[in-house]
């Protein structure tokens, strides 16, 4: 919802050092930050996040369920990957600086650097986007119901979730993670930034 601004107030801002507003940190490589309505109070339907990844990290998987979100390559290459609920069909779009990816509210997605020093601005049509982590849903759906719901074994679920840890944001960091610099995606998902596959309609995080 928008609120009227009084913009003869001393108390609007139109500036801001995203340099103040870090919001998930694993080491100076790999960060996120932050622009949104509580930073920057002029802000009108829009924010944005700075993404700074090494080699084969990742945006953990997520959906933002009150906006749009527009992925701009500023250095280096990523893969954005989403899950288009209308085709059924994961569509994976490599982007490398200039070049950008959009993902429509609500649909499942991530992104995964192929390069060292990888730079990214995702822009959202809300002034603060709301997001659901999929570690999240791992750690807080109970076991119980996982298991009931596809007919597993509860105590193997347990085991095989137990290293997840709620608000992981920027992953993997783990000893497996040597093996997933190799191979962070199959090569054969990759859709190239200027072919558009058949059904796929964009719209409007």
């Amino acid at each position: 919802m928008t609120v009227e601004l009084d913009y003869t107030s001393p108390n609007v801002q139109y500036s801001y050092d995203l340099k103040h507003s870090t919001s998930v940190k694993y080491d100076q490589h790999n960060l996120i930050r932050i622009l949104g309505k509580k930073q920057l109070n002029s802000l009108d339907q829009i924010s944005l996040l700075d993404i700074y990844l090494g080699k084969s990290k990742m945006v953990e998987p997520h959906y933002h369920q009150n906006a749009a979100e527009l992925v701009y390559c500023i250095a280096g290459s990523v893969a954005v990957s989403m899950l288009n609920p209308f085709t059924k069909k994961l569509q994976t779009y490599t982007i490398t600086p200039g070049q950008v990816a959009n993902v429509p509210q609500g649909w499942w997605h991530y992104e995964i650097a192929l390069q060292d020093r990888t730079h990214l601005l995702a822009i959202f049509n809300a002034s603060t986007p709301d997001v659901t982590l999929g570690s999240d849903l791992l750690t807080l759906t109970p076991p119980h119901i996982m298991a009931h719901a596809y007919c597993m074994n509860e105590t193997q679920w347990k085991q095989t979730t137990q290293p997840v840890k709620s608000g992981v944001f920027i992953g993997p960091f783990c000893p497996r993670e040597e093996q997933a610099q190799t191979h962070p995606v199959p090569p054969s998902h990759y859709i190239p930034y200027d072919q558009t596959p058949p059904n796929y309609s964009p719209y409007w995080n």
